[in-house]
């Protein structure tokens, strides 16, 4: 009976103080999303209009409805000619093939290595498996300055410098997070499932992908996201290692309008900003509900 009270207060007063979280993550919300907020808006502006207006829907007095249809039809001209000229000085659409294909091909190959990576370590108990997870996570620990400048190095004697070869290298600097995780998840995963599979006649291989593979698809949809956002917005490393005279990604197209003598044109690299942001917003969207259940999972289970 003291327990159902205690249960009740605690009830109460977690519904009494849910408005004040609910406040707080709310106003943390709003502060989050302005800037890409700003930026939309900026990427309908003239140039002038952009320093002088930053945080301003209107940049003009409107005295009646018809200065006020003037004045939109005027910002939407002018998003669109911003958006034209930023398409044709980047050459987006070659850029945005080139972001996409590194993207998938280096989440692609970075789900598959890193998970079976991660099922060996946790079944296979040797110093081997022991000093593999340990150098996983090192990696997590290494700034990316440190080896950068070797990085590069060796990425030019291997002919890495191509949209394939630096997937390759993203393999590699993604591998820590993503054995962490799968390692953490494969651990709640009973052996019995894997033996009964062994004596149905499965083999490894078979186990792996028929069995653990898609018990695997939570915390895999979690390292696809996080691994995505970082490879589609990276920009430090396809500088290094890609021959950027012949493959440019959409962050190093965009950092290409800026002209000489510190000259930018802001209204077209607020309109690539835009299209750059948007595939991601929208893959996390369709995503997102994978996220907490995917981190947890390997957070938690083992």
């Amino acid at each position: 009976m003291a327990k159902n009270k205690k249960e009740e207060v605690s009830t109460v007063r977690t519904a009494k103080h849910g408005w004040i979280l609910t406040l707080i993550f709310g106003i943390l919300s709003v502060v989050w999303i302005l800037p890409i907020l700003i930026v939309l808006l900026n990427s309908f502006k003239r140039k002038a209009f952009i320093f002088r207006y930053p945080f301003g829907i209107s940049t003009a007095k409107l005295s009646d409805g018809w200065d006020a249809f003037r004045s939109g039809m005027s910002q939407l001209f002018c998003g669109m000619l911003n958006y034209t000229n930023g398409l044709r000085a980047t050459n987006f659409w070659d850029c945005f093939g080139n972001s996409l294909f590194i993207t998938i091909g280096s989440v692609a190959l970075i789900i598959l290595c890193c998970s079976m990576c991660a099922w060996y370590i946790v079944r296979v108990h040797t110093t081997g498996t022991k000093i593999m997870y340990t150098l996983c996570l090192f990696s997590m620990i290494v700034p990316f300055q440190m080896v950068m400048f070797t990085l590069s190095k060796f990425a030019n004697m291997l002919h890495l410098s191509n949209p394939l070869g630096i997937i390759i290298v993203y393999l590699g600097f993604g591998a820590g997070l993503a054995v962490f995780m799968f390692t953490g998840f494969v651990k709640g995963i009973s052996i019995e499932i894997e033996e009964a599979a062994v004596i149905d006649g499965c083999s490894p291989l078979q186990t792996f992908f028929l069995v653990v593979f898609p018990i695997l698809r939570p915390t895999a949809v979690t390292v696809a996201i996080l691994e995505a956002m970082w490879v589609w917005n990276d920009y430090l490393l396809p500088s290094l290692v890609l021959n950027i005279n012949k493959y440019k990604t959409i962050p190093i197209a965009i950092q290409y309008l800026k002209q000489s003598h510190g000259m930018i044109d802001w209204g077209a690299m607020m309109a690539m900003l835009v299209l750059a942001i948007l595939p991601i917003v929208i893959f996390y969207i369709f995503c997102q509900k994978y996220i907490i259940e995917g981190v947890l999972a390997g957070a938690v289970k083992g």
